[in-house]
């Protein structure tokens, strides 16, 4: 069996689509896995004996133009390019037996890909992350030409594929209701085999180093990893406001007590790169860093599960348009048994984040800072909180990717 799995974005930050391809080439499939160049691909990926890896130069124009008016024109073109590059590219493979794509972008993904490789026999399943046309509302608005063109354009390939997987009951629900989908199958985000609990020797030996290289050296220190694409999707000016009122409220704290007693230093990491991660370091670098050490970092593949790993909670700023996504990084804190403090944007996000059980769901600034203060108060002595999130995100990460692929993913895309 041969398959084609395409993700029209950067293939390094696709966790979610590189785990489809790696279980379908453990299966015994022939992969061919396409996408856009950028971000290095992980060796479980690129030495993979049953995957060929297709990487297709992007087309960025539309970032240069951001204003409303000029916008669609420039998206427009940048589509067409890109457009050309994914028929070019589908167009010299060999025969699929499936195509697997993932959405959005729908445009020009979809149309292209069925163009190219919809042949008789072939099975065509769509991968829905969110969805395309909210993610131009939040740009153009609601009721924008292009914005009402991308939603019938996305409703009709919902129609037309095969079968749909989803990330979460929600948008299971909306494809059926709204877009008449005709088969549709829930695939929860699951952590792969390489986020594992470490354990807190080898986490503190592991610290000791890390911490180092970031320039936070002496005393207790809390650690906070923060996983992100640097996308529109991450609010991180709710981040810095929450420092800036964390710091306030410790140096009260601080100095309305007695015996001297001392916040500890806590360090919280961006990992990930991304076009708006240079405007943000320049942000971070202008905070008064007292207490709360705020960093931005690009992590290798390879040790990017280590540094989840030793963190004592996550932070998810993830701000969803469509509010029927569930972002990959909070099940990958969760498979490292790393509980995670998320940005509430409702009833889908709480299908995995159980507030009080494996994480913590904020919706303001405010409320941020306060969790990090209630969380870090009597830290490293009293844990208690965290020890009880810890358990709680465990439970969470079963099943595993690969146990869950096998059960509801891997019919829908290979047969029996």
């Amino acid at each position: 069996m041969r398959a084609v799995v395409i993700a029209l974005a950067d293939l390094g930050r696709c966790a979610r689509m590189q785990y489809h391809a790696h279980a379908l080439a453990d299966h015994g499939v022939e992969v061919h896995f396409v996408g856009l160049e950028g971000t290095p691909l992980p060796r479980a990926i690129t030495e993979h004996a049953g995957i060929t890896v297709h990487r297709l130069r992007p087309a960025t124009s539309r970032f240069r133009h951001e204003r409303a008016l000029v916008y669609p024109g420039f998206a427009t073109g940048d589509a067409v390019r890109l457009g050309f590059r994914l028929w070019r590219g589908l167009r010299a493979l060999p025969r699929a037996d499936l195509v697997l794509v993932q959405n959005p972008p729908a445009f020009p993904t979809l149309e292209v890909t069925r163009v190219a490789l919809r042949q008789r026999g072939v099975r065509f399943v769509v991968d829905w992350h969110s969805l395309g046309y909210s993610l131009l509302q939040r740009r153009l608005g609601r009721w924008h030409p292009a914005v009402r063109m991308a939603r019938w354009f996305e409703r009709r390939h919902a129609q037309c594929i095969d079968a749909s997987l989803t990330v979460s009951r929600g948008m299971a629900a909306f494809l059926q209701d709204k877009f008449n989908a005709p088969r549709v199958q829930v695939l929860y985000d699951r952590p792969a085999a390489v986020f594992v609990p470490i354990d807190r020797a080898a986490r503190d030996r592991f610290r000791q180093g890390f911490f180092g290289r970031l320039g936070v050296l002496g005393g207790p220190t809390g650690f906070v990893v923060c996983p992100s694409s640097w996308t529109q999707d991450e609010d991180f000016d709710v981040l810095m406001d929450a420092v800036l009122r964390l710091e306030d409220r410790v140096r009260g704290w601080e100095e309305s007590g007695s015996g001297g007693r001392r916040f500890p230093q806590l360090i919280i990491l961006v990992t990930g790169d991304g076009q708006r991660r240079a405007e943000f370091e320049r942000r971070f670098s202008g905070l008064p860093a007292r207490r709360v050490h705020l960093r931005a970092g690009w992590l290798e593949p390879d040790e990017y599960p280590r540094v989840v790993g030793s963190a004592d909670v996550g932070l998810c700023l993830h701000r969803s348009t469509s509010g029927l996504d569930i972002p990959m990084k909070v099940a990958d804190l969760f498979g490292a048994g790393v509980p995670v403090c998320a940005l509430d944007y409702g009833a889908c996000l709480a299908e995995r984040v159980r507030h009080g059980d494996n994480g913590l769901l904020f919706s303001t600034a405010r409320h941020l800072a306060d969790i990090l203060f209630e969380l870090f108060e009597g830290y490293p002595d009293d844990q208690s909180v965290l020890e009880r999130l810890r358990h709680g995100a465990a439970r969470a990460a079963r099943p595993t990717w690969e146990e869950n692929w096998t059960k509801e993913a891997r019919e829908l895309l290979m047969g029996r």
